[in-house]
């Protein structure tokens, strides 16, 4: 029996680098895709990649939404993503924040960027190697996790991530 070859994850920042980062974005009406991510995502599954998003999603803990409210934006933002020809293959998110207004939110948790929580989480659920995995994000924040779970992380700081993600698809090659 031929062994299964476990892939690696490229991870994505949810604001700033799927969507436009508008401030506390958790409504439909609000998302707007940020230009070539679809294709992005499909060059990253075409290259072997599990797609993970991990967001800091501390406008939960300070009651400027709710959870269901961010599900449900997840749900239409993995919705316009399937149409463009793009999937994602699991969310992570953290409401926690140590300054949260939501007591049950309110907490220094291992999962908040810069921690790794999130990542480590998806390298034990997606049963992943970090040889080869890496991480997009646009704050200092994500890479100090990238960094904490022991993979590559790299800056995106605007414009078109389709030739972001060509370029570091090159560079591993």
């Amino acid at each position: 029996m031929t062994p299964v070859m476990r892939k690696p994850i490229a991870f994505l920042d949810r604001d700033g680098v799927i969507n436009i980062d508008k401030g506390y974005v958790h409504r439909p009406q609000d998302f707007e895709l940020v230009a070539g991510v679809a294709t992005a995502i499909q060059r990253l599954r075409q290259a072997g990649y599990w797609i993970v998003v991990v967001t800091n999603q501390s406008g939960i803990g300070r009651g400027l939404y709710t959870e269901a409210d961010m599900h449900a934006l997840h749900d239409h933002m993995k919705a316009k993503l399937i149409s463009d020809g793009a999937e994602i293959d699991k969310i992570y998110h953290c409401p926690y924040h140590p300054q949260a207004t939501v007591a049950r939110y309110k907490a220094d948790h291992p999962d908040r960027k810069p921690a790794p929580g999130m990542l480590l989480r998806a390298f034990r659920d997606l049963d992943a190697r970090r040889e080869g995995s890496f991480l997009v994000g646009d704050k200092d924040t994500d890479l100090q996790a990238a960094a904490a779970a022991g993979i590559p992380g790299h800056l995106f700081t605007g414009g078109d991530l389709a030739p972001f993600i060509d370029r570091l698809l090159t560079a591993k090659a």
